[in-house]
Parts: C-alpha cells; structure tokens; sequence
C-alpha cells in the first residue's frame, strides 16, 4: 500500500505542476526592475561612445591637414591659409565642427576644429613648423575638457623644439 500512496502522490504534485505553469506577477516585476538596473548603467557608457565617435572626426581631420600642411610646403616656399590649396578635398564645415586654417607664411601653420557642439564635445587644434634644422616638426592637440569648459587654442610655436600643446593651454591628442 505503501507503494501506491506514493505512486499517487507523484502522479497528484505532477498534475498540479502542470495546472501552474507561467511567471508570477512579482517574478515579472523583478525581471522589469533588473532590466531598467543594467540599462541605467549602460546608457551613459553608450551616450559617451558616441560623443567619442563624433570626435574621431576632428582628430581625423586635424591630423590630414597637418599632413596636408607639411606636403604642401615641400613643394612651395610657404604654407597655405587655404584648404582648396591642400587639394584633399575637406570642408570649412561638417555637422560636428567648423574648421579654420591659419598659416600663410613660411615657418608656421595651424588648424583649429571648433565643435559645434561645445556641451559633449572637445575641441582639436594642430600645428605644423620648419624648426631651425630646416625640418618640420608637428602637434596635435585637443582640449582637456568639453569645449564649453576648456578654451581652444592653436599649439605655441617655437622655433627650436617645434609646436607644444602643453605651452598653449591644450594636451596631446589621445
């Protein structure tokens, strides 16, 4: 008898298993709450990776244009204050920063790119110099901070160690 009492009782905790299949609703809540958890989390990190993104513009552009600076000035006696003169096809202007050469003379060259958006983004500056060994020697910087709270600057330029980030108020592109 034993043995039956223990068959039923299986068979009845089995049956009552299947009747109650599905999620409570403080199971629900609990999944609802951990999800909104991690996305808290997560969304400044992401809201961050693109801020980053849009800045990768501007490091881009700035180091072309050194480029660009230093390959014009091989080929002519002075550097350019024109950016259809460099001949690589950038704009004055994009959608995250406004872009403006300096730089017609024979020693000197700078490009600033100042970001539209001042409140997520930093500001980027470089500049190019003929040092007194008669080669050209480069910097690229950028603001320590946004650009709401942190002047943009051109690097100082001297003419024996070439153009300095650190001098001028700004830090090395990272």
């Amino acid at each position: 008898m034993k043995t039956e009492l223990k068959a039923k009782f299986l068979q009845h905790i089995l049956n009552k298993k299947k009747d109650e299949s599905g999620f409570t609703l403080i199971e629900l809540l609990v999944v609802i709450i951990i999800i909104g958890i991690l996305s808290a989390i997560a969304l400044p990190s992401f809201l961050n990776q693109a801020a980053k993104a849009r800045q990768s513009e501007g490091k881009t552009f700035v180091g072309a244009v050194i480029r660009a600076q230093q390959a014009f000035r091989i080929e002519n006696p002075k550097f350019t204050d024109a950016f259809t003169s460099l001949e690589i096809g950038l704009p004055t202007q994009t959608d995250n920063f406004t872009y403006v050469l300096a730089g017609n003379d024979t020693r000197t060259s700078s490009i600033v790119a100042t970001a539209l958006d001042t409140v997520s983004l930093k500001g980027f500056s470089g500049g190019v110099e003929v040092v007194d060994s008669g080669q050209t020697a480069t910097a690229a910087c950028q603001t320590p901070k946004v650009q709401s709270q942190t002047a943009i600057v051109a690097p100082k330029f001297d003419p024996v160690k070439g153009p300095d980030c650190v001098a001028a108020g700004m830090e090395n592109m990272k």
